[in-house]
């Protein structure tokens, strides 16, 4: 049993088990619905963030300050949140997106409205991505992702010196990656895609193979569900020395060895429309924007930007 290994089976034995996410207990409570105004926003954190951390939510502060009347929801799969954190790094990707899909269904004020706005933040922007493909109800109006890996990964992030958590996830990518149990356990490996290890890829993937609609079967739901979308923005940071390769944010292939890159329009996800992203791009609902700094270095001028352009309610005419 390879060292590895056992760091995360301790890790586990001291942890709730992420391979079963726990219920909600924040749904139980009575909660008004809807009413009309701005649409409500729902907001998926990154790797090894938590659904209370306090950048979260001032995040959420700026959207009530720019569009009045925002009801914010913070995606979590554990109430307790270091159990939350936890669920970034361990857990069955399937089994929690399935669980936030059903969360947001029962939550009285997001299934009462017409649609939400969603925010992705690093690996929250692939899940809430996979939100609208899945289950999308409610449907998702507009979906902005943050320096998220849509293409992938090719390299893991490195960790801090006393991050044993991230560490030990860490250690099962490099070592494991295509495994059953990797695949089914580590959060970041099922979003691992490196262009020289492809056949692997596309036979072992657990979640973004699926996706993104690269194996045989193409999932005309995931297409259709994501056409539903009036945008999707998609944000690059220009420094972002995180996500490797940052281009994924973009969808775009990175050759890791020549570093030539492949940019999504000349793809054939985009040529053969395998996810509906050429129609949304014919019909100007899909937007390519660059963030200059490293990953997740956001201004609240930027942040500020996006509420006011994309989730301001329009005024009718009458």
């Amino acid at each position: 049993m390879s060292a590895y290994l056992i760091l995360y089976l301790a890790i586990l034995s001291v942890l709730t088990s992420a391979s079963v996410v726990p219920q909600n207990p924040l749904l139980s409570q009575a909660s008004p619905t809807w009413t009309p105004g701005p649409l409500p926003l729902v907001i998926w954190h990154g790797l090894g963030d938590n659904y209370k951390a306090e950048g979260l939510r001032s995040v959420g502060d700026l959207a009530q300050e720019i569009n009045p009347g925002t009801f914010t929801y913070f995606v979590r799969l554990d109430s307790d949140p270091s159990s939350d954190r936890t669920a970034t790094f361990f857990g069955n990707l399937t089994l929690q997106i399935a669980q936030v899909c059903t969360d947001i269904a029962a939550h009285p004020i997001l299934s009462s409205a017409p649609a939400i706005n969603a925010i992705g933040f690093s690996q929250g922007g692939q899940f809430l991505r996979a939100y609208v493909e899945r289950c999308n109800k409610p449907p998702v109006a507009n979906l902005i992702t943050f320096g998220s890996q849509h293409n992938g990964i090719s390299q893991f992030q490195s960790c801090a010196a006393t991050d044993w958590v991230c560490k030990g996830a860490q250690g099962l990518l490099r070592g494991n990656t295509w495994s059953e149990f990797v695949q089914n356990k580590l959060v970041p490996a099922q979003y691992f895609r490196d262009p020289e290890e492809l056949e692997a890829y596309l036979e072992s993937s657990n979640f973004l193979a699926d996706v993104n609609n690269e194996k045989v079967f193409k999932n005309e739901t995931y297409k259709q569900n994501l056409m539903m979308l009036e945008k999707f923005v998609m944000y690059l940071f220009s420094e972002d020395t995180t996500v490797v390769p940052k281009e994924s944010s973009w969808f775009s292939e990175v050759n890791a060895t020549t570093g030539k890159e492949t940019k999504l329009k000349d793809r054939p996800i985009y040529q053969e429309d395998w996810l509906g992203l050429k129609t949304l791009d014919e019909q100007n609902k899909l937007e390519f924007k660059l963030a200059k700094g490293g990953h997740m270095q956001l201004t609240d001028k930027l942040l500020k930007n996006v509420f006011k352009e994309y989730f301001t309610p329009k005024i009718k005419n009458h």
